[in-house]
């Protein structure tokens, strides 16, 4: 089922095709049918792309929040009411099921438009009053933003960078993963639909060439990314190499702990949900859980339980709760992983394997793995697979399992069941996570800001600390007294 975008890129309102660019295939990841092909930006695409921003940058901050608000706000109803024709579109592109898409990708992106619309003309600085005087300060846009998206949530990551850029008066490029290419052309659409001036959104294709075109561009000044800590720490590189501004959403290896006193039931299916919702390719995800070793048997007679019952399948069946992975790159790795675990002696409790499915013989599908008998140092203890591979570890005590759960390079997210309120506050103060949750995992909305410590990334996405990232604070001192001679 072909669904060829009109052009490869959307710059200036409009799409535009470079017939000499690299051709990228996007392939229904159930099927490993190609669905579209488009061409990667060169440097005269990126050049034109940065001309348009910047042209639709000049109108685009000339105008009042207000009236910057009501265009987000509007396409956050577009966005709505073309729900299920965006959702079905991100499950040819992703592979994830269509009752994840239809609500949590356009509509995340057009709750996120729709909160920053709403906070457009609110955006303000502070006031300093003095004896002679007064000190003010103001919030000013950057100019020309550059986003560089993930795959796993297309249309959601480009709307989570370009809500909160457009409504401090920043015009952006953006670039989606070249896995995923088709949706955040839907978005630029339905921006200009809205009534953005041409330039403010653009989307242009690519590799990571691109990528690095379009972050040591000169005409930009902010880079946001998100994906890998590898590539993160490229493009930051590149970025940094000219001084930008920045805000990088990377990798995790987020721990979940179920102490001997949690809701059992609860913690495995917040377990779940933080390792097998779309198919484990979640950055948050709790692919470490720490189970109290007093409860271990019953965690894992209720975690096989419930695991077992998950329906694997065509993703554009509203029955399917589990799809395959993205491509059979990612595929790859993921079964790399499960060999490595099991090589160095964890022991493969469930799954593992390729499910046989009739007529998606072809897809990328794997099963829902857990292991148990895993040690702190393994591999997949340690490393983001980003697949449905869990890891069940117990634990004695509480003062050894913080110390555990803290024990990697990342902090993104973190967990914790217990039934005592006093000992998840206790534990979620230690949690070295810039995301923590109590008694659930992976629920999540705008309204909060999103981000890591460590290397899980720098700065935050989301809620009013966004602003903070996406505009720069001029102070303007205001003396209203004669100057008395000062030689």
């Amino acid at each position: 089922m072909p669904i060829q975008p009109q052009a490869s890129h959307y710059i200036g309102g409009r799409y535009i095709e470079n017939e000499t660019g690299e051709p990228i295939d996007s392939r229904f990841p159930a099927t490993g049918e190609v669905i579209a092909t488009v061409r990667a930006a060169d440097a005269a695409i990126v050049d034109q792309a940065v001309a348009a921003a910047r042209k639709g940058y000049e109108e685009w901050s000339a105008m009042s929040g207000a009236d910057r608000g009501r265009v987000l706000c509007a396409a956050a109803r577009i966005l709505r009411d073309r729900n299920e024709e965006l959702a079905m579109l991100e499950t040819m592109d992703t592979g994830r099921p269509l009752q994840e898409t239809r609500v949590a990708d356009a509509a995340s992106a057009a709750d996120c438009l729709e909160f920053f619309g709403g906070m457009a003309d609110k955006i303000r600085g502070e006031q300093i009053s003095g004896e002679e005087g007064f000190i003010y300060t103001r919030r000013e846009p950057f100019g020309i933003c550059a986003g560089i998206g993930a795959w796993n949530y297309p249309i959601q990551n480009a709307g989570w960078k370009a809500a909160p850029a457009l409504a401090c008066g920043n015009a952006m490029i953006f670039k989606p993963s070249e896995t995923t290419p088709l949706s955040t052309l839907k978005l630029a659409e339905i921006l200009t639909e809205a009534g953005a001036p041409d330039g403010v959104f653009n989307v242009i294709q690519g590799r990571g060439k691109t990528g690095q075109l379009l972050a040591e561009h000169p005409g930009v000044e902010k880079v946001s990314f998100t994906g890998s800590v590898p590539t993160g720490l490229k493009v930051n590189a590149s970025a940094a190499s000219q001084l930008k501004h920045t805000t990088m959403e990377l990798g995790g290896k987020s721990p979940l702990i179920v102490y001997d006193d949690a809701d059992i039931e609860s913690a495995v299916i917040g377990a779940l949900l933080g390792n097998f919702y779309s198919t484990g390719q979640v950055c948050t995800n709790c692919t470490r859980v720490y189970v109290h070793e007093t409860v271990m048997d019953q965690f894992l007679a209720q975690l096989s339980e419930m695991t077992r019952r998950i329906r694997i399948g065509d993703p554009r069946d509203p029955e399917t709760q589990m799809g395959p992975l993205v491509s059979d790159t990612q595929l790859a790795a993921v079964m790399s992983y499960i060999e490595a675990g099991k090589a160095e002696g964890a022991h493969l409790f469930l799954g593992g394997g390729r499910p046989a499915l009739p007529g998606l013989e072809d897809g990328s599908f794997i099963e829902p793995t857990i292991f148990t008998g895993v040690r702190d140092e393994m591999r997949i203890a340690r490393e983001e697979i980003f697949g449905p591979v869990m890891c069940v570890m117990s634990f004695a005590g509480d003062e050894e399992v913080i110390e555990r759960a803290n024990n990697t390079a990342f902090g993104l997210a973190a967990g914790v069941f217990t039934k005592d309120l006093r000992r998840a506050h206790r534990t979620a103060d230690r949690l070295q996570a810039g995301i923590c949750w109590i008694n659930n995992f992976n629920v999540y909305t705008v309204q909060p800001p999103f981000g890591g410590f460590k290397k899980s990334g720098i700065g935050r996405e989301n809620g009013f600390a966004a602003i903070e990232y996406y505009s720069q604070v001029k102070t303007v001192f205001v003396h209203l007294e004669p100057l008395a001679p000062a030689y």
